[in-house]
């Protein structure tokens, strides 16, 4: 491949696919390092419930946005994008090749087309609406964004509450709909993207998912998240493997029942991911079970 020539590989794909390992051992190929797009894990007190890498998979390939945050951080999408190109400049200046791996869409979507922006100076009335909106329960935002911007209601995940956050600080503050300002268009970066999606039948997707949970019980989640208790209602925290713990805590659902409901909603999400990762045609899909030999990722870089 010519000199200048630099080569971002993104391995995606849904949750409990195995894209961990695929990466590590694609890094490791290319002699380069890998940048986490799961935004689970950048909180440094989420550890068993967001399926990490390990301490030794971490000491084996230097991984950045693991545990580079706290659950009390604000963080968006467009800081990922802004500080993630930043750290792919400076890797690229050694490095041909750097290789970005997760499941938050949203994020990669950040980075590989850029990050939709709205342009607006925000002053201290726009502070006050910002605080309210946080303030403000799931159900109250989910109607407001739904009589305020009905088409942007149709398309987003309604059980996220940044992205609702985010569509009414817009709408509030600009007084226009977010679907309107939502620019969609994909901005040049100065590297190639390759785009690789780790799939698996529905039913060995969904029976590695149960046993993850299982395997999580087992290695201290339960645990975990009743250390995280008292931080239930940061938005950090409104996730799946933490909340129906906490629903349990409150009488709502018991252990059996939480554990349960961790699994079904974690292959909910799954295919949540799927349809997001699914309409994006620059994918190449591969069966994670039946992964090409190293020269497969040398051709794709060089072509």
């Amino acid at each position: 491949m010519p000199a200048n020539q630099k080569t971002l590989i993104v391995i995606c794909g849904p949750t409990a696919v195995g894209k961990t390992a695929v990466a590590i051992e694609v890094a490791r190929h290319f002699n380069t390092e890998i940048l986490s797009a799961d935004s689970r894990q950048f909180y440094r007190e989420m550890n068993i419930g967001t399926a990490k890498p390990s301490d030794t998979e971490l000491a084996t390939i230097h991984h950045h946005f693991v545990n580079n945050l706290s659950i009390n951080d604000t963080y968006t999408a467009g800081d990922y994008e802004r500080e993630a190109l930043k750290i792919l400049t400076q890797l690229f200046e050694t490095k041909d090749v750097a290789v970005m791996v997760g499941g938050s869409g949203l994020f990669i979507k950040a980075v590989c087309e850029g990050f939709d922006t709205f342009q607006k100076e925000t002053n201290e009335a726009d502070e006050a609406i910002i605080n309210r909106i946080k303030e403000m329960p799931m159900s109250d935002m989910q109607a407001e964004v739904a009589k305020l911007d009905h088409e942007y209601y149709e398309k987003v995940d309604r059980n996220n509450p940044r992205r609702l956050q985010r569509a009414l600080e817009v709408i509030y503050t600009t007084g226009k709909k977010y679907s309107e300002q939502r620019k969609g268009e994909k901005i040049h970066r100065p590297f190639n993207i390759v785009k690789i999606g780790l799939e698996l039948p529905r039913e060995e997707l969904y029976a590695r998912i149960n046993h993850r949970v299982d395997e999580m019980m087992k290695a201290g989640q339960w645990e975990e998240a009743l250390g995280l208790y008292p931080h239930k209602d940061l938005q950090t925290l409104m996730t799946v493997g933490y909340q129906e713990i906490f629903d349990c805590i409150d009488g709502k659902l018991t252990k059996t029942e939480a554990i349960e409901k961790i699994k079904q909603n974690t292959r909910n999400y799954a295919k949540r991911q799927l349809t997001w990762f699914k309409k994006d045609k620059e994918i190449y899909w591969v069966n994670a079970t039946d992964l090409p030999d190293l020269k497969y990722w040398d051709d794709l870089v060089k072509n």
